[in-house]
């Protein structure tokens, strides 16, 4: 029966981002657990590589091109899944791009851009999908959020910080709106996942990998496998009463209280109760 909850056999998946990191796990995850992929990206290197992987496991995996702040390609996108599969029962809304800068630098271009990939075109990708879900009376989003979407980063994320506090209150909505059809949708927020453009910018500043770790108790970054049990839960029925949900992905960032003492337990003694 356990197994049976979490088994995706037969269902098709979409995911954002597919070609690298979060996108790619969740990708390989679903397709592991039994899932046929759609696979979304503009990195269509990356994206082939992850559609080899995926077919390799025995399961089709379907690589569209595609920039995921143009409404006009997510909806062709959506159509070629109606064309080559028929229905959609996971959308997994994993890529989008933030532009850093101060608030008082920061151009309203880049602002605007960031909500573009972040917030209008995932809006558009849940708006085809729930569509599609709701007709079929089931079916899964999982939008990926950050530890932005409810808290503040400094370092420059004012816009990007905005746009996931949209998204955090997208999921939320369309979570009630759509709940009564048969469709959930929930948002995961990681906390710092290790990838190339944040292995970049640790390089470019010596403090920042240590700084990321004094607020993770769990002792070490993130890894894009880490959302890959969470990806296959949220996909699966073993979720079928979760939606709206805001769930952190973080080693215990959000719990721990910023004066709290992380990972120093030598020479802490405990005390019996009598």
């Amino acid at each position: 029966m356990p197994a049976k909850l979490f088994d995706l056999s037969g269902r098709v998946a979409l995911v954002s981002g597919a070609a690298s990191g979060l996108g790619r796990a969740m990708s390989i995850a679903l397709a592991e657990a039994g899932a046929d992929l759609v696979l979304a990206d503009v990195n269509e290197t990356g994206m082939n590589l992850t559609a080899q992987q995926i077919n390799q496991l025995g399961r089709r995996a379907l690589p569209v091109t595609c920039n995921v702040s143009d409404p006009k390609q997510i909806r062709a996108l959506f159509s070629q899944v109606d064309r080559e599969f028929g229905r959609i029962d996971f959308v997994g809304n994993v890529a989008g791009e933030g532009i850093l800068g101060r608030p008082e630098e920061i151009s309203l271009d880049d602002v605007e851009q960031t909500w573009r990939n972040l917030v209008y075109g995932r809006f558009c990708s849940c708006q085809e999908a729930g569509r599609r879900m709701l007709a079929a009376g089931r079916g899964s989003i999982v939008n990926i959020g950050s530890l932005a979407s409810i808290t503040a980063l400094g370092r420059g994320h004012i816009a990007y910080s905005m746009a996931m506090g949209a998204v955090a209150q997208m999921t939320r909505e369309l979570s009630t709106e759509w709940a009564g059809g048969g469709v959930r949708v929930n948002a995961i927020l990681p906390a710092q996942v290790v990838n190339p453009s944040l292995e970049k910018r640790m390089a470019a500043d010596s403090k920042l990998h240590s700084q990321f770790l004094s607020g993770i108790p769990a002792g070490r970054l993130g890894h894009p496998d880490d959302i890959k049990g969470l990806a296959v839960f949220l996909a699966s029925d073993a979720s079928s009463w979760i939606t709206g949900a805001l769930i952190p992905m973080d080693g215990g960032n959000l719990a721990a209280n910023a004066g709290a003492t992380i990972g120093q337990r030598s020479g802490v003694r405990s005390q019996k109760s009598e």
